[in-house]
């Protein structure tokens, strides 16, 4: 083979490889640049939500749950001057100068001083706030 053969042998080579990795390259910038999420309106359709609403697990969590993923970090040892889990002279006082359960609970929805909105559980209803306030206060 003389050099000419080996020089177009090389550059046939080269360009059925740019070729193909030029299709390659579209294929994978096209998949890079579809959309992340999507935005859905309330009352329209919107497909594929059926799965995001089932991946959360379900269910509504247990007072325990709550309290160990999310509250026991400040309330069990009382870190900044949270109210210590069993404390019940702590919350009573509280719950007093707060408007009863409901107050603390108002105030565990908003956040206060240090703790933030829902104490780090952003999607604990109100109902899983209530029952972790009561189980960590006695009230």
């Amino acid at each position: 083979m003389n050099i000419t053969n080996k020089i177009l042998a090389v550059v046939a080579l080269l360009s059925f490889w740019a070729f193909a990795v030029q299709a390659a390259t579209r294929d994978d910038l096209a998949k890079r640049l579809e959309p992340v999420g999507q935005v859905c309106v309330q009352g329209k359709e919107c497909p594929g939500m059926d799965v995001a609403a089932t991946a959360g697990g379900g269910g509504a969590k247990s007072p325990d749950d709550v309290i160990g993923k999310h509250c026991n970090a400040c309330h069990g040892t009382g870190l900044l001057g949270s109210p210590k889990i069993g404390d019940n002279a702590d919350w009573g006082k509280r719950a007093k100068e707060q408007g009863g359960l409901d107050g603390l609970l108002a105030k565990a929805i908003t956040g206060i001083n240090a703790m933030p909105p829902k104490g780090t559980c952003a999607d604990c209803s109100d109902d899983e706030l209530k029952g972790a306030i009561k189980k960590m206060s006695g009230l």
